[in-house]
This record gives C-alpha cells, structure tokens and sequence, in this order.
C-alpha cells in the first residue's frame, strides 16, 4: 500500500509503498477515507515538540474510514461498516491505569511507549490496523462526507472535558481559550449538550465576533483586558446567572492568572476542568488557593483526551441534529501533497477549520 512515511524530525515527509498492515486477533484493518492534520503537525514532524514517536513511522492522529477485515473475535463489526479510528489506544492489562498511547502520534512513559512499539503506524496511508474498541462505528455517511467528519477527531476531545465535568442541560460553562480549535469546539459541544449559555472571554476579537455570529444569544462574548479584577468581574456579569462551571483550554503561550482568572469565575460548588497547556512551557504555577477551593466546595479535576463511550455520545449528538459539522470548513489534500497539507494546517490554524489527508 502507499503511506506516508516520517523518515526523521526535521526532514519531509515521504510517500512509499509499504506493507499492508497484517490482521490479527483483537484488531481491526481499515480502508482509510480521511484523516485530519492538526494544526500543529508541523511542530510535531520538525521535532520541535518532542514528541516520543520513533522514526520511521507513518504519522497521523485519527481517521475515518471503512471497515476491511474483522479479527475472529468481533462480533458486530463487519466489512463496510464505516468508523472512525479513535487514536487513544489504551493498554488491556490494567483496568484501573492502563497506558495510553496515541497512534502514529506520541506516547508517555515506558507502559506507553512499550505500547507504541505495537500500535505505532498512524493513518496517514491506505490502510490503518487498529484495535477492535478502537473502530467505532458512525453509521453510513456519503463518501464525499468523509473529510467533514474528521471534525470529530476535535469534538471528541471537548467533549471529554464536559462528561468530566458532568456538564447538565441549562447550566452555564465559561470555556477559558474559547477563541482556539479545542474552545471553539467546547462551546459548540456545549450548545449541543444543552448549556444555557458559554460565556468565551479572549483576546481575539474577529474569533469573539464569529461565535457571537454562530450562536447567538446562548454565547457571551468577553474582550478580555489583561487586568485580573476587572476580567474576571466581565466574565461573571457576562452569563445569565452564576456560573457553574470552566474548561480550560488555553494553551502553553499563556500565563497561568489568566486561567486562574477565568477559573475563580466559577461559583461556589462549582466544577473546573483543566484540559489546556498552562505551564508547559515553564512560568508560573497555576496556584490557585487553598481556602477558596475548600471553603467553596469547588472540583477541580484534569482530563486528558476522553472516554471510550464518549466516541458513540458524540456520533449520537451529530445524528440527533444535535451538533451540526457543517461548522467546519473542510480543505483537502490528496496523499501525494501531504507536505503542502501540514504547511497549509498550521497556516490556517483556527476555529472552525480543518484540514484533511485523503488517501
């Protein structure tokens, strides 16, 4: 089959014939359709994250496509069907702290990158193998629809964050880093599950102005300034009550107050949810404070990626009419042009846009 292959960090990407991926018990071969390119793929491949992904390998973080062969054990998946490729792959041997891995993408510690030593190639090629859980189905879809539908790759991590914060319909959410990828996606997963309203504070005022535009009223749009006191007084007047709960995805650029800010906007018995890159970057510590997290009864909880079950939740809100990917603008490049597909991914980094590998 033809893949793209990462050779090293800092080279092109390559495309080659490689061999088929071969089938085994508790694994699932798939047809890829479509795969998406994060927006930060880019940094990925040059080596700039340092992610722990051993070269050579065949990248990619997630696909949509079809089912082409079931190992002996599947009971209800078939040939045809048409899956997403969930990219988490969890370790068998540990109900209670399995590895995780993310297919062709990373891996953290050893359980993990034993892990990855197995379920290492990505769907960046023809044909993917993955694990039986990890095929999950989403119904039939017109092919043309397969690039759209790589939104969920997005979606799904949003929605992590609220099943973690057990988000209940009429509650409002203030989501800190509304105007980037996951935060644009948080709100609108919000809005599908229910929420009264989100209240998005950022910097971007055009991003601001769009979700205003998309949503209407059931979104609260806040210019932040810069100034703690005066932020955080906007984001608590801006909802329609008090707010009930955070997610946080603000991401590694940004200083810890702000997140603390946005944070201490939630009120007392209220829930936090951090999913961002706060800190990793170094600077200062999130600290938030003792007595008022006790004294309020405030949660707060980190959530990395999201539950098995969250996939079917999330086919479940687009087929209710719930969670329209029509949001989404879609670009697509074929296999050959996948250098020009990373470039073109992290120049059109945004809300709202994706962009797709379609081998």
């Amino acid at each position: 089959m033809r893949a793209v292959v990462l050779k090293d960090f800092g080279r092109p990407l390559e495309i080659e014939d490689v061999p088929d991926p071969i089938l085994g018990t508790g694994e699932v071969i798939v047809d890829v359709a479509a795969a998406p390119v994060l927006s930060y793929a880019d940094e990925v491949f040059s080596g700039a994250r340092r992610y722990l992904l051993p070269t050579p390998v065949v990248p990619g973080c997630g696909a949509i496509g079809r089912v082409r062969e079931v190992g002996p054990d599947a009971t209800r998946l078939k040939p045809g069907d048409w899956v997403f490729c969930d990219p988490t792959v969890r370790s068998r041997d540990d109900a209670l702290m399995p590895d995780i891995v993310l297919q062709g993408w990373s891996a953290r510690g050893e359980g993990g990158q034993k892990l990855q030593g197995y379920h290492r190639d990505g769907p960046f090629a023809e044909r993917v193998r993955v694990p039986t859980e990890n095929a999950v189905p989403i119904g039939d879809i017109d092919p043309a629809d397969a690039g759209l539908w790589c939104a969920v790759n997005t979606l799904l991590i949003a929605y992590g964050g609220l099943l973690a914060m057990e988000l209940r319909a009429g509650e409002n959410l203030l989501v800190s880093g509304a105007t980037g990828n996951f935060g644009s996606a948080a709100t609108l997963t919000a809005l599908a599950m229910g929420a009264r309203c989100v209240v998005a504070p950022g910097r971007n005022e055009a991003v601001l102005a769009d979700l205003d535009r998309r949503f209407g009223r059931r979104v609260a749009p806040v210019v932040l300034t810069g100034d703690a006191a005066r932020d955080g007084e906007a984001m608590r007047a801006a909802a329609p009550g008090a707010i009930d709960a955070v997610l946080d995805f603000l991401p590694p650029s940004v200083g810890a107050s702000v997140a603390r800010t946005a944070i201490m906007a939630v009120r007392p018995y209220g829930r936090a949810v951090l999913m961002g890159g706060v800190g990793m970057l170094g600077g200062e510590d999130l600290a938030l404070p003792y007595p008022w997290i006790m004294r309020n009864l405030v949660t707060v909880r980190g959530q990395w990626m999201y539950p098995r079950e969250a996939v079917a939740g999330m086919v479940g809100l687009v087929r209710a009419g719930l969670l329209s990917l029509s949001h989404f603008a879609v670009t697509e490049f074929a296999l050959d042009d996948v250098n020009d597909a990373v470039a073109h991914a992290a120049a059109n980094a945004g809300p709202f846009r994706l962009t797709v590998l379609k081998p």
